[in-house]
């Protein structure tokens, strides 16, 4: 129905990493007779060997297995290849299996170092700590078989010559997230090595209708062109292309029908910026706010021509900082609407508060007319499309992950019940509710989905989490959401700076060379050089809890107030200093010149 024609080369499945002293050797194990990979640990150049290279006393290889080659990174003095160790089966997409990059390595190719400057090794030591960071990143998704950049509909849409290509040169560029990696090898036409993969999440499920079974997959492809972590990307950028958007998809297989069904997610797309400076929430800043019109329409020029028409649905708050934000996202978008580009503001807070999400029918009754005239993809059992997506739904609030999720599981819910409806599994009346198994399984899958988003971006689960995994707020959800709030702050002031350098060393939006050495740290004396958050925040702590204790004893004697006045003005001396160099204590990005 959607099997990919088999191409001239099938990719790797299973091989075995020779590690010497001198190169790495990539031998394919899953029974396929190719020359092995070999990567040279002086200079990285690569070739192909038609036999592994012999072992002697003094050229003892160590051996493991790995799962796939995602890439190699080029730094100042010596180049990195990453491969994948560890990897899970989550599921099916459209029949081919799907796994989960559960752990990688970094292979240094780095023995040249020991003849570079000592310049160049302090470098090379700096990024090279990055990577350390990069190998851990999260919510990583492949498949051998089929191309999980694009959705069914474009799956289906691509001609027989395209399926017989590699499944990277198939692959859509934004949504792979080893692009940049993959660049090298491509060039030494290595095709069965070259695992495209995925940032995003995967999620499936099966359940009961009655006498039948239901398959619903829900999947997040994250965009590559400004990706990167919650306060450090925020907005557009010149090109209008803009952070924390992601394309989920929603299939629907049952009874040997496909149906698909794609929306968006996206930051307000013109330039805003939010620095973090201790303060919980700090201040928007609207960057060149005369361009504003010009960066929206560059958006959605480009998303119209991927998706067609687009309905805007902006969520965020009509008052304060947001207010701001909204109101000129509104202005920017009077200019450009036309019958394909609509935008509808919903001040989600306003109308639903914390509780009442049921409210949120308020907007599906505002945009039914649009999910019903640009419809979804369905394919009959002959494969034979009997429908077609002819437009988007693009959702966002601030951060594009609390409010957005919710949002989109009640669209994604009200396109799942029309499609069973068409399918003929549904009447007319019938809805996912009156099915216990298939709610419960339904609310889970967004839930979950809506975590991986949210982690890959902030750092911590979506709040809001347990009203689209039980249907309503309760009290440990609200204690969940004051958790990962907290979270959110430790990680957006202390950790995401680094993590947003890591992001950009990878995805190729920083190219390394010795003349472009990260930014030192800043040199600042007396007080600021020897601030440190931790003790400065322990420092308030104390004095305030001195302040009362001492401030207790007064009653029984007067110089325990002197104390208390003491604590007290020594806890707010702290805090001001803490406020005022706010920016200072924070964990900021260093690699600040972006490929352009």
């Amino acid at each position: 129905m959607m099997e990919r024609a088999e191409s001239c080369q099938k990719l790797y499945t299973r091989m075995r990493l020779w590690d010497f002293p001198d190169e790495y050797v990539i031998e394919s194990t899953d029974g396929s007779s190719a020359s092995s990979l070999s990567i040279n640990r002086v200079d990285a150049s690569i070739k192909l060997l038609d036999a592994i290279p012999d072992c002697s006393s003094v050229r003892v290889p160590k051996i493991q297995t790995i799962f796939g080659v995602v890439g190699m990174l080029k730094l100042v003095a010596g180049s990195y290849l990453i491969v994948i160790t560890e990897r899970e089966c989550v599921g099916s997409y459209l029949g081919h299996p799907i796994f989960k990059v559960v752990s990688m390595r970094i292979l240094p190719c780095d023995n040249s170092l020991k003849d570079s400057s000592p310049e160049q090794k302090k470098v090379e030591s700096e990024f090279s700590g990055l990577l350390k960071v990069a190998e851990k990143t999260v919510g990583l998704f492949f498949s051998y078989d089929t191309n999980l950049t694009l959705s069914a509909q474009r799956l289906n849409d691509l001609g027989d010559e395209s399926k017989l290509l590699p499944l990277w040169r198939q692959a859509e560029p934004r949504f792979l997230w080893n692009n940049y990696m993959l660049e090298v090898l491509i060039d030494h036409k290595l095709d069965p090595f070259l695992l495209p993969v995925i940032q995003g999440s995967f999620h499936n499920f099966q359940a009961a209708i009655g006498k039948e079974i239901v398959d619903v997959t829900l999947i997040a492809r994250r965009c590559t062109r400004r990706n990167g972590t919650r306060m450090w990307r925020r907005g557009a950028d010149p090109d209008g292309y803009v952070a924390n958007f992601v394309e989920t998809e929603q299939i629907v297989q049952m009874n040997g029908y496909v149906a698909s069904f794609v929306q968006v997610r996206g930051s307000m797309p013109f330039l805003w910026e939010q620095i973090v400076d201790l303060t919980y929430k700090p201040k928007f800043e609207i960057i060149k706010p005369e361009e504003a019109p010009r960066v929206a329409e560059r958006h959605f020029l480009d998303l119209r021509k991927k998706y067609g028409a687009v309905l805007a649905i902006d969520l965020v708050n009509t008052t304060g900082d947001e207010g701001r934000l909204s109101a000129k996202f509104a202005s920017s978008m009077e200019p450009i609407q036309s019958d394909d580009l609509r935008y509808i503001h919903f001040d989600f807070h306003k109308i639903c508060g914390h509780v009442h999400f049921e409210r949120l029918s308020f907007l599906y009754d505002q945009i039914a007319d649009f999910l019903d005239k640009n419809g979804y993809l369905l394919l009959n059992d002959k494969g034979e499309k009997m429908k077609e997506q002819h437009g988007v739904v693009r959702t966002n609030c601030i951060d594009c992950l609390d409010r957005t999720n919710v949002t989109q599981s009640m669209i994604g819910r009200k396109m799942l019940e029309l499609q069973l409806r068409r399918i003929g599994v549904f009447s007319a009346e019938e809805t996912i509710s009156k099915h216990p198994n298939l709610d419960e399984k339904y609310k889970i899958l967004w839930a979950n989905h809506g975590d991986d988003v949210s982690i890959q971006y902030s750092g911590t689960p979506a709040l809001k989490g347990d009203f689209v995994r039980f249907g309503k707020r309760t009290v440990q959800g609200i204690l969940n959401d004051l958790y990962n709030a907290l979270g959110r702050y430790y990680l957006n002031n202390f950790v995401d700076g680094t993590k947003q350098d890591a992001i950009d060393l990878l995805q190729g939006h920083y190219i390394v060379s010795v003349s472009r050495d990260m930014t030192p740290p800043s040199q600042k004396g007396g007080l600021e050089s020897m601030a440190n958050f931790p003790a400065a925040l322990g420092l308030v702590s104390v004095g305030l809890f001195l302040a009362v204790v001492s401030l207790g004893q007064a009653r029984y004697d007067l110089r325990y107030l002197f104390f208390s006045a003491l604590w007290a003005t020594i806890s707010l001396g702290a805090a001001a200093v803490v406020k005022a160099n706010g920016r200072i204590f924070c964990n900021r990005p260093r690699l600040h010149k972006p490929r352009r």
